[in-house]
Protein backbone atom coordinates (compact mmCIF):
# COMPACT_ATOMS: atom_id res chain seq x y z
CA UNK A 1 0.00 0.00 0.00
CA UNK A 2 1.19 3.63 -1.09
CA UNK A 3 2.40 5.82 1.87
CA UNK A 4 1.88 9.63 2.21
CA UNK A 5 -1.02 12.07 1.42
CA UNK A 6 -2.77 12.63 -2.33
CA UNK A 7 -2.41 14.90 -4.96
CA UNK A 8 -5.52 17.66 -5.40
CA UNK A 9 -7.29 16.19 -8.56
CA UNK A 10 -7.60 19.28 -10.94
CA UNK A 11 -4.25 21.87 -12.12
CA UNK A 12 -4.19 24.73 -10.24
CA UNK A 13 -4.68 23.15 -6.55
CA UNK A 14 -2.10 23.28 -4.15
CA UNK A 15 -0.20 19.95 -4.76
CA UNK A 16 -0.46 17.51 -1.01
CA UNK A 17 2.39 14.89 -0.81
CA UNK A 18 2.22 12.36 -3.27
CA UNK A 19 1.53 8.99 -2.46
CA UNK A 20 3.81 6.31 -3.38
CA UNK A 21 3.03 2.90 -4.82
CA UNK A 22 4.43 -0.16 -6.13
CA UNK A 23 4.10 -2.21 -9.50
CA UNK A 24 2.49 -5.20 -7.71
CA UNK A 25 -0.69 -2.58 -6.90
CA UNK A 26 -0.22 -0.96 -9.91
CA UNK A 27 -0.64 -3.95 -12.03
CA UNK A 28 -4.01 -4.86 -10.27
CA UNK A 29 -5.39 -1.73 -12.32
CA UNK A 30 -5.25 -2.84 -15.82
CA UNK A 31 -9.82 -3.69 -15.76
CA UNK A 32 -12.25 -1.60 -17.83
CA UNK A 33 -13.47 0.08 -15.08
CA UNK A 34 -10.15 0.37 -13.13
CA UNK A 35 -6.99 2.12 -15.10
CA UNK A 36 -3.73 3.09 -13.62
CA UNK A 37 -0.65 3.76 -15.75
CA UNK A 38 3.03 4.85 -15.02
CA UNK A 39 5.02 7.91 -17.11
CA UNK A 40 8.32 8.43 -15.98
CA UNK A 41 7.15 6.87 -12.57
CA UNK A 42 4.35 9.10 -11.77
CA UNK A 43 0.84 7.54 -11.66
CA UNK A 44 -1.82 8.16 -13.19
CA UNK A 45 -5.69 7.19 -13.00
CA UNK A 46 -7.19 6.98 -16.76
CA UNK A 47 -10.37 5.28 -16.00
CA UNK A 48 -12.78 8.37 -16.46
CA UNK A 49 -10.26 9.82 -18.94
CA UNK A 50 -9.91 7.28 -21.42
CA UNK A 51 -12.84 7.55 -23.13
CA UNK A 52 -12.18 11.64 -23.76
CA UNK A 53 -8.47 10.23 -25.05
CA UNK A 54 -8.02 11.86 -28.48
CA UNK A 55 -6.38 8.63 -30.16
CA UNK A 56 -9.12 6.70 -28.86
CA UNK A 57 -9.56 4.77 -25.59
CA UNK A 58 -8.57 1.48 -26.55
CA UNK A 59 -4.64 2.27 -27.48
CA UNK A 60 -4.29 4.01 -23.88
CA UNK A 61 -5.77 1.22 -22.13
CA UNK A 62 -3.86 -1.21 -23.21
CA UNK A 63 -1.31 0.33 -20.96
CA UNK A 64 -2.93 -0.24 -18.09
CA UNK A 65 -1.35 -1.20 -15.29
CA UNK A 66 2.07 -1.11 -16.74
CA UNK A 67 5.12 1.70 -17.70
CA UNK A 68 3.81 3.31 -20.84
CA UNK A 69 6.60 5.95 -20.75
CA UNK A 70 8.08 4.54 -24.37
CA UNK A 71 4.48 4.49 -25.76
CA UNK A 72 4.14 8.44 -24.11
CA UNK A 73 7.10 9.36 -26.01
CA UNK A 74 6.24 7.43 -29.54
CA UNK A 75 3.22 8.84 -30.22
CA UNK A 76 2.89 12.38 -29.01
CA UNK A 77 4.82 15.48 -31.09
CA UNK A 78 4.67 17.88 -28.01
CA UNK A 79 4.93 15.82 -24.75
CA UNK A 80 5.20 19.06 -22.59
CA UNK A 81 1.88 20.07 -24.21
CA UNK A 82 0.24 16.63 -22.90
CA UNK A 83 1.76 16.51 -19.57
CA UNK A 84 -0.53 19.48 -18.70
CA UNK A 85 -3.61 17.22 -19.68
CA UNK A 86 -2.19 14.24 -17.58
CA UNK A 87 -1.31 16.44 -14.54
CA UNK A 88 -5.18 16.42 -12.95
CA UNK A 89 -4.74 12.84 -13.49
CA UNK A 90 -1.55 11.97 -11.55
CA UNK A 91 -2.49 10.15 -8.28
CA UNK A 92 1.21 9.41 -7.01
CA UNK A 93 4.60 7.82 -7.83
CA UNK A 94 6.26 5.19 -7.47
CA UNK A 95 7.82 4.35 -4.55
CA UNK A 96 11.54 5.17 -4.27
CA UNK A 97 12.83 1.44 -4.09
CA UNK A 98 10.88 0.44 -7.10
CA UNK A 99 12.55 0.33 -10.05
CA UNK A 100 11.62 2.34 -13.14
CA UNK A 101 10.39 -0.43 -15.35
CA UNK A 102 8.04 -3.02 -14.71
CA UNK A 103 8.30 -7.04 -14.82
CA UNK A 104 11.76 -7.63 -14.72
CA UNK A 105 12.31 -5.67 -17.43
CA UNK A 106 15.72 -4.73 -19.03
CA UNK A 107 16.79 -1.38 -16.84
CA UNK A 108 20.08 -0.88 -19.15
CA UNK A 109 18.33 -1.54 -22.38
CA UNK A 110 15.53 0.96 -21.66
CA UNK A 111 17.67 3.32 -20.76
CA UNK A 112 20.00 2.72 -23.87
CA UNK A 113 16.98 2.83 -26.24
CA UNK A 114 15.79 6.31 -24.49
CA UNK A 115 19.34 7.34 -25.39
CA UNK A 116 18.79 6.25 -29.05
CA UNK A 117 15.77 8.50 -29.50
CA UNK A 118 17.69 11.42 -27.43
CA UNK A 119 20.49 11.08 -30.34
CA UNK A 120 17.84 11.30 -33.12
CA UNK A 121 15.82 14.29 -31.82
CA UNK A 122 19.30 16.24 -31.53
CA UNK A 123 19.91 14.92 -35.24
CA UNK A 124 17.29 16.59 -36.16
CA UNK A 125 15.39 13.28 -37.25
CA UNK A 126 12.12 14.14 -35.99
CA UNK A 127 11.97 17.48 -38.30
CA UNK A 128 10.13 17.21 -41.74
CA UNK A 129 11.62 18.13 -45.18
CA UNK A 130 8.43 19.96 -46.15
CA UNK A 131 9.65 19.60 -50.37
CA UNK A 132 10.15 16.03 -49.89
CA UNK A 133 6.14 15.68 -48.79
CA UNK A 134 5.12 18.33 -51.46
CA UNK A 135 6.40 16.33 -54.49
CA UNK A 136 5.46 13.38 -52.97
CA UNK A 137 1.68 14.83 -52.57
CA UNK A 138 2.24 16.44 -56.34
CA UNK A 139 2.83 13.40 -57.98
CA UNK A 140 0.04 11.83 -57.06
CA UNK A 141 -2.14 14.23 -57.98
CA UNK A 142 -0.37 14.75 -61.41
CA UNK A 143 -1.33 11.09 -61.80
CA UNK A 144 -5.16 11.78 -60.93
CA UNK A 145 -4.95 14.63 -63.05
CA UNK A 146 -3.33 12.22 -66.40
CA UNK A 147 -6.22 10.16 -65.87
CA UNK A 148 -8.74 12.82 -66.20
CA UNK A 149 -7.23 13.79 -69.23
CA UNK A 150 -6.98 10.07 -70.35
CA UNK A 151 -10.64 10.01 -70.29
CA UNK A 152 -11.40 13.02 -72.39
CA UNK A 153 -9.08 12.71 -74.92
CA UNK A 154 -9.13 8.99 -75.63
CA UNK A 155 -12.47 7.88 -74.41
CA UNK A 156 -12.88 4.46 -72.05
CA UNK A 157 -12.04 1.85 -74.57
CA UNK A 158 -10.83 -1.22 -72.72
CA UNK A 159 -6.63 -0.66 -73.55
CA UNK A 160 -7.42 3.05 -71.87
CA UNK A 161 -9.68 1.54 -69.02
CA UNK A 162 -6.42 -0.87 -68.26
CA UNK A 163 -3.88 1.91 -68.27
CA UNK A 164 -6.54 4.06 -66.09
CA UNK A 165 -6.93 1.02 -63.68
CA UNK A 166 -3.20 0.92 -63.19
CA UNK A 167 -2.62 4.92 -62.78
CA UNK A 168 -5.65 5.06 -60.23
CA UNK A 169 -4.13 1.93 -58.54
CA UNK A 170 -0.40 3.73 -58.26
CA UNK A 171 -1.95 7.13 -57.44
CA UNK A 172 -4.51 5.84 -54.44
CA UNK A 173 -1.60 3.40 -53.01
CA UNK A 174 0.84 6.24 -53.02
CA UNK A 175 -1.86 8.18 -51.20
CA UNK A 176 -2.09 5.60 -48.60
CA UNK A 177 0.98 5.93 -47.74
CA UNK A 178 0.96 9.53 -47.94
CA UNK A 179 -2.04 9.73 -45.13
CA UNK A 180 0.20 7.44 -43.20
CA UNK A 181 2.29 10.08 -42.86
CA UNK A 182 -0.46 12.78 -41.63
CA UNK A 183 -2.24 10.08 -39.41
CA UNK A 184 1.48 9.32 -37.36
CA UNK A 185 1.41 13.39 -37.18
CA UNK A 186 5.29 13.02 -38.46
CA UNK A 187 5.09 15.78 -41.31
CA UNK A 188 3.80 19.60 -39.28
CA UNK A 189 4.99 20.52 -36.06
CA UNK A 190 1.70 20.68 -34.87
CA UNK A 191 -0.79 18.22 -34.52
CA UNK A 192 -4.22 20.21 -35.65
CA UNK A 193 -2.29 20.63 -39.30
CA UNK A 194 -1.12 16.83 -39.47
CA UNK A 195 -5.06 16.34 -38.63
CA UNK A 196 -6.50 18.37 -41.03
CA UNK A 197 -4.22 17.38 -44.24
CA UNK A 198 -4.67 13.88 -42.75
CA UNK A 199 -8.66 13.80 -43.39
CA UNK A 200 -8.13 15.83 -46.38
CA UNK A 201 -6.00 12.94 -48.30
CA UNK A 202 -8.27 10.26 -46.52
CA UNK A 203 -11.27 12.10 -47.00
CA UNK A 204 -10.85 13.43 -50.30
CA UNK A 205 -8.24 11.34 -52.15
CA UNK A 206 -8.98 7.88 -50.26
CA UNK A 207 -13.00 8.47 -49.99
CA UNK A 208 -12.08 6.63 -45.98
CA UNK A 209 -12.37 7.59 -42.93
CA UNK A 210 -9.54 9.68 -40.70
CA UNK A 211 -11.18 8.91 -37.09
CA UNK A 212 -11.07 5.13 -38.30
CA UNK A 213 -8.06 4.58 -39.44
CA UNK A 214 -6.54 6.67 -36.09
CA UNK A 215 -9.19 4.40 -34.04
CA UNK A 216 -7.20 1.24 -35.53
CA UNK A 217 -3.90 1.88 -36.29
CA UNK A 218 -2.71 3.31 -33.20
CA UNK A 219 -3.64 0.29 -31.34
CA UNK A 220 -1.77 -2.30 -33.87
CA UNK A 221 1.61 0.46 -32.90
CA UNK A 222 1.05 0.40 -29.63
CA UNK A 223 0.66 -3.44 -29.07
CA UNK A 224 1.58 -5.33 -32.47
CA UNK A 225 0.80 -8.84 -33.05
CA UNK A 226 -0.62 -8.81 -29.68
CA UNK A 227 -3.85 -11.02 -29.66
CA UNK A 228 -7.35 -9.08 -28.27
CA UNK A 229 -5.00 -5.48 -28.47
CA UNK A 230 -3.93 -5.46 -32.17
CA UNK A 231 -6.82 -5.78 -34.40
CA UNK A 232 -4.90 -5.89 -37.42
CA UNK A 233 -4.32 -9.53 -35.97
CA UNK A 234 -8.05 -9.90 -35.06
CA UNK A 235 -9.02 -12.17 -38.71
CA UNK A 236 -12.94 -12.66 -38.23
CA UNK A 237 -12.09 -16.08 -37.87
CA UNK A 238 -10.45 -16.19 -41.20
CA UNK A 239 -7.38 -17.00 -40.82
CA UNK A 240 -5.24 -18.77 -37.90
CA UNK A 241 -1.86 -16.71 -37.31
CA UNK A 242 1.46 -17.49 -35.14
CA UNK A 243 1.86 -20.69 -33.67
CA UNK A 244 -0.73 -20.44 -30.47
CA UNK A 245 -3.75 -19.54 -31.80
CA UNK A 246 -3.81 -22.64 -34.57
CA UNK A 247 -3.43 -24.80 -31.54
CA UNK A 248 -5.65 -23.12 -29.44
CA UNK A 249 -8.57 -23.44 -31.92
CA UNK A 250 -7.67 -27.12 -33.23
CA UNK A 251 -8.21 -28.18 -29.57
CA UNK A 252 -10.89 -26.67 -28.92
CA UNK A 253 -12.52 -28.34 -32.58
CA UNK A 254 -13.01 -24.69 -33.93
CA UNK A 255 -13.24 -24.74 -37.78
CA UNK A 256 -14.92 -21.81 -39.17
CA UNK A 257 -12.64 -22.39 -42.45
CA UNK A 258 -10.38 -25.03 -43.39
CA UNK A 259 -7.35 -23.21 -42.05
CA UNK A 260 -4.97 -25.55 -43.43
CA UNK A 261 -6.16 -24.49 -46.67
CA UNK A 262 -5.28 -20.61 -45.87
CA UNK A 263 -2.18 -20.48 -47.87
CA UNK A 264 -3.99 -20.90 -50.94
CA UNK A 265 -7.56 -19.15 -50.43
CA UNK A 266 -5.40 -16.07 -48.96
CA UNK A 267 -5.21 -15.06 -52.91
CA UNK A 268 -9.53 -15.73 -52.80
CA UNK A 269 -9.79 -13.48 -50.12
CA UNK A 270 -8.13 -10.57 -51.91
CA UNK A 271 -11.10 -10.58 -54.34
CA UNK A 272 -13.41 -9.91 -51.27
CA UNK A 273 -11.01 -7.42 -50.09
CA UNK A 274 -10.71 -5.72 -53.21
CA UNK A 275 -14.36 -4.57 -53.24
CA UNK A 276 -14.24 -3.90 -49.22
CA UNK A 277 -11.29 -2.28 -49.25
CA UNK A 278 -10.63 -0.33 -52.24
CA UNK A 279 -14.50 0.69 -52.78
CA UNK A 280 -13.87 3.75 -50.38
CA UNK A 281 -11.82 4.82 -53.51
CA UNK A 282 -12.37 7.54 -55.11
CA UNK A 283 -12.21 7.41 -58.84
CA UNK A 284 -11.61 10.70 -61.34
CA UNK A 285 -15.51 9.47 -62.80
CA UNK A 286 -17.78 10.72 -59.94
CA UNK A 287 -20.80 8.32 -61.16
CA UNK A 288 -18.46 5.97 -59.19
CA UNK A 289 -19.42 6.86 -56.18
CA UNK A 290 -23.08 5.63 -56.47
CA UNK A 291 -21.34 2.55 -55.46
CA UNK A 292 -20.01 3.99 -51.64
CA UNK A 293 -23.11 4.37 -50.16
CA UNK A 294 -23.42 1.14 -48.53
CA UNK A 295 -19.78 0.86 -47.27
CA UNK A 296 -20.05 4.67 -45.96
CA UNK A 297 -22.93 4.14 -44.01
CA UNK A 298 -21.25 1.14 -42.09
CA UNK A 299 -17.67 3.19 -41.81
CA UNK A 300 -18.32 6.62 -40.40
CA UNK A 301 -19.05 7.43 -37.43
CA UNK A 302 -22.92 8.34 -36.56
CA UNK A 303 -21.81 11.94 -35.48
CA UNK A 304 -19.64 12.65 -38.84
CA UNK A 305 -21.87 14.06 -41.28
CA UNK A 306 -21.36 12.24 -45.23
CA UNK A 307 -20.31 15.72 -46.49
CA UNK A 308 -17.54 16.34 -43.62
CA UNK A 309 -15.47 12.98 -45.36
CA UNK A 310 -16.67 13.07 -48.83
CA UNK A 311 -18.34 16.36 -50.57
CA UNK A 312 -17.80 14.79 -54.06
CA UNK A 313 -20.20 11.99 -53.00
CA UNK A 314 -23.14 14.43 -53.41
CA UNK A 315 -21.63 15.93 -56.65
CA UNK A 316 -21.27 12.16 -57.93
CA UNK A 317 -25.15 11.88 -56.60
CA UNK A 318 -25.84 14.82 -58.52
CA UNK A 319 -24.61 13.31 -61.79
CA UNK A 320 -25.32 9.89 -61.44
CA UNK A 321 -29.33 11.04 -61.18
CA UNK A 322 -28.52 12.92 -64.49
CA UNK A 323 -26.85 9.93 -66.13
CA UNK A 324 -29.82 7.69 -65.13
CA UNK A 325 -32.36 9.91 -66.52
CA UNK A 326 -30.68 10.44 -70.08
CA UNK A 327 -30.51 6.64 -69.94
CA UNK A 328 -34.19 6.38 -69.47
CA UNK A 329 -35.31 9.47 -71.83
CA UNK A 330 -32.54 7.81 -74.56
CA UNK A 331 -33.51 4.21 -73.79
CA UNK A 332 -30.61 2.86 -73.69
CA UNK A 333 -27.71 2.26 -71.24
CA UNK A 334 -24.93 5.35 -71.33
CA UNK A 335 -21.34 4.32 -71.77
CA UNK A 336 -20.54 7.10 -69.46
CA UNK A 337 -22.20 5.12 -66.61
CA UNK A 338 -20.35 1.71 -67.88
CA UNK A 339 -16.99 2.82 -68.45
CA UNK A 340 -16.56 3.98 -64.15
CA UNK A 341 -17.26 -0.13 -63.18
CA UNK A 342 -14.86 -1.28 -65.49
CA UNK A 343 -12.04 1.05 -64.18
CA UNK A 344 -13.47 0.35 -60.85
CA UNK A 345 -12.86 -3.58 -60.88
CA UNK A 346 -9.59 -3.71 -62.51
CA UNK A 347 -8.30 -0.87 -60.17
CA UNK A 348 -9.99 -2.23 -57.43
CA UNK A 349 -8.13 -5.86 -57.29
CA UNK A 350 -4.74 -4.05 -58.58
CA UNK A 351 -4.75 -1.69 -55.51
CA UNK A 352 -5.79 -4.00 -52.53
CA UNK A 353 -3.43 -6.61 -53.75
CA UNK A 354 -0.33 -4.05 -53.62
CA UNK A 355 -2.33 -2.82 -50.53
CA UNK A 356 -2.29 -6.32 -48.45
CA UNK A 357 1.06 -7.74 -49.63
CA UNK A 358 2.93 -4.67 -48.33
CA UNK A 359 1.04 -4.43 -45.21
CA UNK A 360 1.52 -8.16 -44.01
CA UNK A 361 4.93 -8.67 -45.28
CA UNK A 362 6.11 -7.23 -42.48
CA UNK A 363 3.95 -9.02 -39.30
CA UNK A 364 2.60 -12.15 -40.48
CA UNK A 365 5.84 -14.17 -40.74
CA UNK A 366 6.46 -12.61 -37.30
CA UNK A 367 5.92 -13.36 -33.83
CA UNK A 368 2.08 -13.51 -33.45
CA UNK A 369 0.75 -14.04 -29.73
CA UNK A 370 -0.69 -13.07 -26.27
CA UNK A 371 0.64 -10.32 -24.47
CA UNK A 372 4.31 -11.08 -23.12
CA UNK A 373 4.41 -7.28 -21.47
CA UNK A 374 8.25 -6.99 -23.26
CA UNK A 375 10.06 -3.38 -22.92
CA UNK A 376 9.13 -1.13 -26.07
CA UNK A 377 12.26 -1.96 -28.36
CA UNK A 378 11.67 -5.85 -27.99
CA UNK A 379 7.87 -5.89 -28.45
CA UNK A 380 8.44 -3.68 -31.65
CA UNK A 381 11.39 -6.02 -32.40
CA UNK A 382 9.38 -9.56 -32.59
CA UNK A 383 6.62 -7.93 -34.10
CA UNK A 384 8.27 -6.36 -37.34
CA UNK A 385 10.81 -6.75 -40.01
CA UNK A 386 12.35 -4.70 -42.28
CA UNK A 387 12.33 -5.03 -46.13
CA UNK A 388 16.03 -3.95 -47.95
CA UNK A 389 16.32 -0.57 -49.34
CA UNK A 390 15.97 0.52 -52.68
CA UNK A 391 14.69 3.17 -54.58
CA UNK A 392 11.77 1.29 -56.03
CA UNK A 393 11.57 -0.66 -52.50
CA UNK A 394 11.08 2.76 -50.25
CA UNK A 395 8.56 4.29 -53.34
CA UNK A 396 6.73 0.86 -53.57
CA UNK A 397 6.12 1.00 -50.10
CA UNK A 398 5.95 4.04 -49.27
CA UNK A 399 9.07 3.53 -46.54
CA UNK A 400 7.14 0.77 -45.13
CA UNK A 401 9.94 -1.12 -45.55
CA UNK A 402 11.61 0.21 -42.80
CA UNK A 403 8.66 -0.83 -40.85
CA UNK A 404 11.35 -1.48 -37.72
CA UNK A 405 12.26 2.13 -37.74
CA UNK A 406 8.92 3.23 -37.82
CA UNK A 407 7.50 1.54 -34.74
CA UNK A 408 9.90 2.63 -33.00
CA UNK A 409 9.67 5.81 -34.07
CA UNK A 410 6.51 6.00 -35.54
CA UNK A 411 6.55 10.19 -35.44
CA UNK A 412 9.53 10.22 -37.26
CA UNK A 413 9.37 11.60 -41.23
CA UNK A 414 10.08 8.47 -42.65
CA UNK A 415 12.63 10.09 -45.48
CA UNK A 416 14.53 10.04 -41.80
CA UNK A 417 14.68 6.34 -41.35
CA UNK A 418 17.45 5.23 -42.96
CA UNK A 419 19.71 8.00 -41.15
CA UNK A 420 18.53 6.23 -37.67
CA UNK A 421 18.53 2.59 -39.09
CA UNK A 422 22.17 1.80 -38.12
CA UNK A 423 21.56 3.25 -34.55
CA UNK A 424 19.16 0.90 -33.97
CA UNK A 425 20.98 -2.32 -35.46
CA UNK A 426 23.89 -1.65 -33.25
CA UNK A 427 21.92 -1.57 -30.60
CA UNK A 428 19.86 -4.64 -31.27
CA UNK A 429 23.26 -5.96 -31.64
CA UNK A 430 24.52 -4.70 -28.26
CA UNK A 431 21.85 -7.12 -26.32
CA UNK A 432 21.10 -9.82 -28.70
CA UNK A 433 17.95 -8.66 -30.05
CA UNK A 434 17.21 -9.89 -33.84
CA UNK A 435 16.84 -7.15 -36.41
CA UNK A 436 15.18 -8.91 -39.50
CA UNK A 437 15.80 -7.67 -43.20
CA UNK A 438 14.85 -9.15 -46.31
CA UNK A 439 14.34 -8.99 -49.94
CA UNK A 440 11.25 -7.36 -50.83
CA UNK A 441 10.40 -10.79 -52.62
CA UNK A 442 11.54 -13.15 -50.17
CA UNK A 443 8.77 -11.00 -47.92
CA UNK A 444 6.10 -12.01 -50.01
CA UNK A 445 6.56 -15.45 -50.23
CA UNK A 446 7.33 -15.35 -46.43
CA UNK A 447 3.61 -14.59 -45.88
CA UNK A 448 2.35 -17.64 -47.88
CA UNK A 449 4.86 -19.60 -45.72
CA UNK A 450 3.99 -18.55 -42.23
CA UNK A 451 -0.02 -18.94 -42.98
CA UNK A 452 0.69 -22.42 -44.33
CA UNK A 453 3.10 -23.28 -41.02
CA UNK A 454 0.16 -22.01 -38.97
CA UNK A 455 -2.63 -23.94 -40.78
CA UNK A 456 -0.96 -27.09 -40.36
CA UNK A 457 -0.39 -26.78 -36.87
CA UNK A 458 -4.72 -25.70 -36.63
CA UNK A 459 -5.01 -29.34 -38.41
CA UNK A 460 -2.72 -31.57 -36.02
CA UNK A 461 -4.36 -29.85 -33.01
CA UNK A 462 -7.49 -30.26 -34.63
CA UNK A 463 -7.12 -33.96 -35.34
CA UNK A 464 -4.88 -35.32 -32.77
CA UNK A 465 -5.16 -33.19 -29.68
Amino acid sequence: MGKGGEKGGESGEPEAQLRFYTWEEIQKHNLRTDKWLVIERKVYNITKWANRHPGGHRVISHCAGEDATDAFQAFHINPTLVRKFLKPLLIGELAPGEPSQDRDKNPQLVEDFRTLRKTAEDMNLFRANPLFFTLYLGHIIAMEVLAWLMVSYFGTGWITTLILAFILATSQAQAGWLQHDFGHLSVFKKSSWNHIVHKFVMGHLKGASANWWNHRHFQHHAKPNIFKKDPDVNMLHIFVLGDTQPVEYGKKKLKYLPYNHQHEYFFLTKIFLSLLIACSHTLPNPNTFMHFVPFWSRMIPSRMPLATFFPPYWEGLRLMVKVLREQREAGSPSKLSLAPRKITLVGRFLESHWFVWVTQMNHIPMEIDSEKHRDWLSSQMAATCNIEQSFFNDWFTGHLNFQIEHHLFPTMPRHNFWKVKPLVKSLCAKYGVQYEEKPLGKAFVDIVGSLKKSGALWLDAYLHK
